[in-house]
């Protein structure tokens, strides 16, 4: 098993990072920073000394020259105290300053001072210092005898000065000496750490503080309690916790003890209690030094860009010439998406063997080979679309479950995509992609994963035997999966489950062909010919789920206020047989006719489509007949609420309404659609929508690589404090892998037998190698 597919656990604690190794590189860290700044410090001092070094210098080369100067012959007296005097310095006192210059340029000297340190107070040697005093204090009377007697009446103001200098000289010496005796430039230290203290201090005037600044106090127990809340919301919500429980618990914890934060930070601060507990901890850890660039784990290597374009690869669950929404609707979002400049697309969709081609696709049609279907679902798209489609169709095993009465990928779906092409995916079903997904994770293997939620599973399933409990199960493994594999999820309505990561938004557009009969329609309108010579019809797969059952309880409640309304009923499936027999029964006044196109000529005289069902996500029929300019009538339920926008939708809310509903639209006229209208329901529309809404666009307009340089995908984690939710998703990945790894629960869970890998028919009919050669069998 791959060992990046379980992260590390975090750490809660913000005062150490990560143990002993932590603590060690703290204590370092520390000790460089103290001998830093001592050598910074001992940098300066050289300086100074330096400095006065050639001070100095130039003083004496002043006095020497000033000296040898002097032309008026001195009094006999003291004829030769100028010799003595200059005797005095070449013998006595250069020597010594230049044994000192030489000591104090010794580059070694903070070396040799650091390495002197001890518990003993640290003393600089002042010997040469003391002998030059010594030698100066020793011909001092004899010069100063001189200086009073023979030069006092003939020496100018120049002189004067020249002499004052030698005097400084001797008190800054003397100076000096009393100081060091006195302990004043080293005295009082109790060791290195005092000596450091003192320089640092020294030093303040050169560190200029931020006005404002003040120390961030540390995060206390509620503040913990209310990010380990949030963060835990994702645990939480398996466990049936409402979202907007755990909101207010987090607002309740942070509200008891609310911190402002430091002014020194840039962040502003929202009202919004989960910001400033962000803006809480990241100013806390910001305070401590602490930083986390790179996540909690080194994520794999993933797709590359190379060739300046990005990869989309589509994978659904249903394919052509089964006429269901997850067949056609990804079929035109990858010949649209493959419009785009900057992205290559490919539509992975499930092969069936035979015998479940012969189970599945209309009039007992089969394929002999993947190359043989596809060439179908080309020509089929061809028809619809008013340009040349360029993308590439893949296909993965799959096999057909008649219970759940869908097609259950078979192995893992993800290795049918090169890893040269896996850079963005989109999941359509992403929760029915997954239940038994058993191999890599998806998020680790692309970029970017996007679902697409298409079914109102939790519907279905509630119509069922013991429904209440099987639904509150699969909700629960819904959350799981899609948290687990996706990067962002789109609903197209609100009556889908509240997924994690999800947004709602219609994503699906109409088929060209019918816009195109809508405007025809306007057309013989306006010229005044008839547009609509029949009445009412209603079309779908005849299974009790899709609106069938509440269509017969309305038509069998006002059998009488409907007295003379016929509906023309068009569809195919599993409940053909029961739904007639039932409309006979009550005697109702359905006229059923096997499933058709919707596009189909027999259908574009119709003026009114019904469609009761509540249990779809979003309609495409609904949908197909707006843009073919008919009235509408649907229940006004969320699946219905993107379409009840347009004039023509008529929505109703009891069995009565429907009624008046059903009236009004017999009695009148339908409203031509606007521009705006009919590019709302086209797929370009909805291309843009789904661009949008699901971050495509900010990742397709990241920055594009120079050509002939690769580029890899920033995901460095920007979050200066830990993130718990990304652990969760990595355990729940790891978990759901693991479990998926036994056939016994797979079985017990609803799974096809032999689906965890593809069988050998699937071998012979893609041409793979058998699922024991290409990769090692998990399992328990």
């Amino acid at each position: 098993m791959d060992a990046r597919a379980w992260p590390p656990a975090p750490s809660f604690g913000f005062g150490a990072r990560r143990g002993g190794d932590d603590a060690l590189a703290f204590l370092s860290k520390g000790w460089r920073e103290v001998r830093d700044s001592a050598t910074a410090d001992l940098r300066l001092m050289r300086a100074r000394a330096d400095s006065l070094r050639t001070l100095a210098d130039r003083e004496l080369e002043h006095l020497l020259a000033s000296a040898s100067a002097v032309t008026s012959p001195p009094p006999p007296v003291a004829a030769g105290a100028p010799i003595a005097e200059l005797e005095f310095v070449r013998s006595r006192i250069q020597p010594k300053i230049s044994e000192l210059r030489r000591q104090y340029a010794d580059r070694d000297l903070g070396r040799r001072v650091l390495e002197g340190w001890g518990p003993a107070r640290a003393r600089v040697d002042l010997s040469g210092i003391t002998a030059i005093r010594n030698a100066i204090v020793s011909e001092a009377d004899g010069a100063e005898r001189w200086r009073r007697g023979a030069w006092r009446e003939e020496a100018d103001g120049d002189e004067g000065k020249e002499w004052e200098v030698v005097r400084m000289i001797r008190t800054s010496l003397k100076e000096l000496e009393r100081r060091s005796q006195t302990s004043e430039i080293f005295g009082g230290l109790r060791g290195p750490s005092d000596f450091v203290e003192k320089f640092k201090s020294s030093l303040k005037s050169f560190n200029v503080e931020p006005q404002g600044s003040k120390e961030v106090p540390p995060l206390d127990l509620t503040e913990i309690l209310a990010n380990l809340v949030r963060q835990s919301e994702p645990f939480l919500d398996q466990l049936g916790v409402r979202r907007d429980v755990c909101d207010r618990l987090v607002e309740t914890l942070y509200r008891k003890q609310n911190h402002s934060i430091s002014e020194d930070t840039s962040l502003l601060v929202n009202d919004n209690s989960s910001d400033e507990l962000d803006l809480r901890i990241a100013s806390v850890l910001e305070s401590t030094g602490y930083h986390a660039d790179d996540g909690f784990w080194s994520e794999p290597e993933k797709y590359e860009v190379s060739d300046n374009k990005r990869h989309v690869a589509i994978v659904t669950t249903a394919s052509l010439p089964w006429m269901t929404g997850t067949a056609v609707n990804p079929l035109f979002r990858a010949a649209y998406l493959a419009k785009g400049s900057k992205q290559d697309v490919t539509l992975v969709v499930p092969w069936l063997c035979k015998s479940d081609q012969e189970l599945v696709y209309p009039n007992s049609m089969t394929f002999n080979s993947p190359e043989e279907q596809e060439t179908y679902i080309r020509g089929w798209l061809e028809e619809r679309l008013g340009f040349e489609s360029n993308f590439k169709i893949s296909f993965y095993p799959g096999k057909f479950s008649k219970e759940r009465r869908s097609i259950i990928p078979a192995g893992d779906t993800s290795q049918f995509i090169p890893s040269r092409e896996a850079d963005i995916a989109v999941l359509e079903e992403p929760e029915h992609l997954n239940w038994y997904h058993h191999g890599n994770r998806w998020t680790d293997k692309f970029n970017h994963v996007i679902g697409v939620v298409h079914t109102n599973y939790l519907e279905y399933i509630k119509r069922e035997k013991n429904g209440a409990l099987q639904a509150f199960l699969v909700k629960h493994i819904n959350n799981w999966v899609t948290r687990a594999y996706c990067d962002k999820v789109l609903r197209l309505s609100a009556a889908t489950q509240d997924l994690p990561k999800s947004i709602v938004c219609n994503v699906h557009g109409v088929n060209p062909k019918f816009l195109k009969i809508g405007e025809n329609i306007t057309t013989d309108r306006e010229s005044g010919q008839t547009s609509f010579s029949k009445g009412a019809y209603f079309l779908g797969k005849m299974v009790w789920a899709k609106g069938y059952r509440e269509l017969i309880d309305l038509m069998a409640k006002h059998k009488n206020d409907l007295e003379g309304f016929k509906l023309d009923v068009y569809g195919s499936g599993e409940d053909s047989q029961e739904v007639q027999s039932t409309a006979q029964k009550l005697h109702l006044s359905l006229n059923f006719y096997k499933g058709r196109d919707h596009a189909d000529n027999s259908l574009h005289g119709y003026k009114v489509f019904i469609n009761p069902s509540v249990s779809d996500v979003l309609c495409t029929a609904t949908a197909e007949a707006l843009a073919m300019g008919k009235f509408v009538i649907c229940a006004e339920h969320p699946s219905n609420e993107f379409f009840m926008s347009f004039p023509n939708c008529l929505t109703y809310k009891t069995s009565e309404e429907f009624v008046a509903r059903v009236k009004e639209a017999m009695a009148r006229e339908p409203q031509p659609l606007t521009p705006e209208q009919r590019h709302n329901l086209s797929w370009e529309a909805a291309t843009e929508r789904f661009m949008q809404y699901s971050d495509l666009d900010k990742v397709l307009n990241d920055e594009v690589a120079q050509p002939g340089q690769g580029r890899r995908r920033n995901r460095t984690r920007r979050n200066v404090q830990p993130n718990l939710s990304d652990v969760m998703d990595g355990g729940l990945a790891f978990a759901h892998r693991c479990l998926t790894g036994s056939e016994v629960l797979r079985l017990a869970t609803g799974a096809i037998p032999g689906t965890r890998d593809y069988d050998q028919q699937h071998c012979v009919d893609m041409g793979l190698l058998p699922p024991q050669v290409q990769r090692p069998v998990y399992g328990w």
